[in-house]
């Protein structure tokens, strides 16, 4: 995890944003959960370690989180991910196990592709892409096999 936040302080110093001590604490939390957290999970984890913290204050690190490609939102979850890429700017898909809660972050070019002929040739025009597969993960599936047996 050391490594993720050494990276986002130099993207957030090289973009001159600052990086601040609740920034880099929401960003922990959600790094460490290694699942999706939503806002109010991670404002108690806050409390826990640092004492009263308003909701605005963990939403605003979580938009700004967001803008600065560190983490995503998982619509369908209403919940947060850090990103596995942040360094570029890139479409994910994103793999949810519905049994175990598991998330893998796919950067699959051949989907953004398909996703951007698709769109153009129905005239439109998306402003958000995020694709979200749920289902059961590897894992998973191999527990529920050895359950029939």
């Amino acid at each position: 995890m050391n490594k993720l936040l050494q990276q986002a302080e130099q993207i957030c110093q090289e973009r001159g944003v600052r990086f601040t001590a609740q920034r880099r604490q929401v960003l922990e939390i959600v790094c460490a959960a290694r699942r999706p957290l939503g806002a109010y999970e991670i404002l108690d984890a806050m409390r826990k370690s640092s004492g009263r913290t308003a909701p605005p204050t963990v939403y605003r690190a979580l938009e700004f989180l967001k803008a600065q490609g560190l983490i995503h939102k998982l619509e369908s979850l209403h919940a947060f991910v850090g990103c596995n890429h942040p360094d570029h700017p890139h479409a994910s898909q994103f793999l949810i196990c519905s049994e175990c809660g598991g998330i893998d972050e796919l950067e699959d070019e051949q989907v953004s592709q398909s996703l951007r002929r698709a769109s153009r040739a129905s005239g439109f025009t998306p402003q958000r892409r995020i694709v979200e597969l749920i289902g059961t993960c590897e894992s998973c599936s191999r527990g529920q096999s050895d359950k029939r047996q």
